[in-house]
């Protein structure tokens, strides 16, 4: 029988990182790249430019650490407004790389045997989900005239994004993981008001922070100023498997540095 001391959370860090648009979240990832991690980004938003800018300030000499694909399905213009254009790949592409990252000259293997050297992040959750919608959306079937139960489209989409999540998170799963999330607030049953990631739909939103053991939220303070906070607010709840060690919040420059350097010592 395994005693705590070789539990799998002394060596990857599995973390939900929360904030709106605007509030830091992809460009506190620099100071882990400053301090030797190697990211591996999904990037659904393609909006890497916070994170470029970052290390190449902070430690232009470890920009070839960080890799990315960028996973974002092609849309046209029509009459009926945006639409596709052409059949949606942006989610099982991302599904791919989860399996065998392989991309142009980049072969970097299993996700899950990278080790503790190595962060998997996807940017975003949010807008994964949308990439999942785009994929489940078609393969629904179809009555007459073409109509379709929404329902089962969001069902659908609701159990990929969940099996991805539970995937990665998965002690099998040998790697540091942040997945990035904006925030959308939902008015519960008892009246008050809480927020939770932003995934499809509102029902899959207070689900997703139980995969994780870590939940943080990159917030802007009343005088401007970019922390990373490890407390819970009044509105979101967070989390850490060490909250007598860890400081209330960190400055967003080197915060995610220091979090990860308390996690794993």
């Amino acid at each position: 029988m395994p005693s705590l001391t070789e539990h799998q959370s002394s060596k990857y860090t599995k973390l939900l990182l929360l904030g709106n648009s605007g509030s830091g979240k992809t460009g506190s990832l620099a100071s882990l790249v400053k301090d030797g991690y190697k990211l591996r980004i999904l990037d659904f938003d393609n909006g890497l430019d916070s994170l470029a800018a970052a290390v190449r300030r902070s430690s232009p000499d470890k920009v070839g650490q960080v890799s990315f694909v960028t996973l974002r399905d092609k849309r046209k213009a029509s009459p009926a407004g945006a639409v596709l254009d052409g059949p949606p790949r942006a989610f099982v592409r991302a599904l791919q790389l989860l399996d065998n990252w392989k991309d142009g000259s980049d072969n970097f293997g299993v996700p899950s045997q990278w080790g503790p050297e190595c962060v998997l992040v996807i940017d975003s959750l949010t807008f994964m989900a949308d990439a999942a919608w785009d994929f489940r959306e078609p393969l629904v079937p179809r009555g007459s005239g073409g109509k379709y139960d929404v329902r089962a489209v969001y069902k659908d989409s609701q159990d990929a994004i969940a099996a991805t999540l539970g995937l990665i998170t998965n002690s099998a799963f040998e790697t540091n993981v942040i997945v990035i999330a904006h925030i959308q607030y939902i008015t519960l049953q008892d009246g008050t008001m809480k927020g939770f990631p932003t995934a499809i739909g509102q029902a899959l939103g207070p689900v997703i922070p139980r995969y994780f053991n870590t939940v943080a939220l990159c917030e802007t303070t009343p005088a401007g100023k970019r922390t990373l906070r490890t407390i819970p607010t009044a509105l979101i709840d967070l989390k850490n498997p060490k909250p007598f060690e860890m400081q209330p919040s960190f400055d967003i420059e080197d915060g995610m540095g220091k979090f990860f350097k308390i996690l794993r010592s």
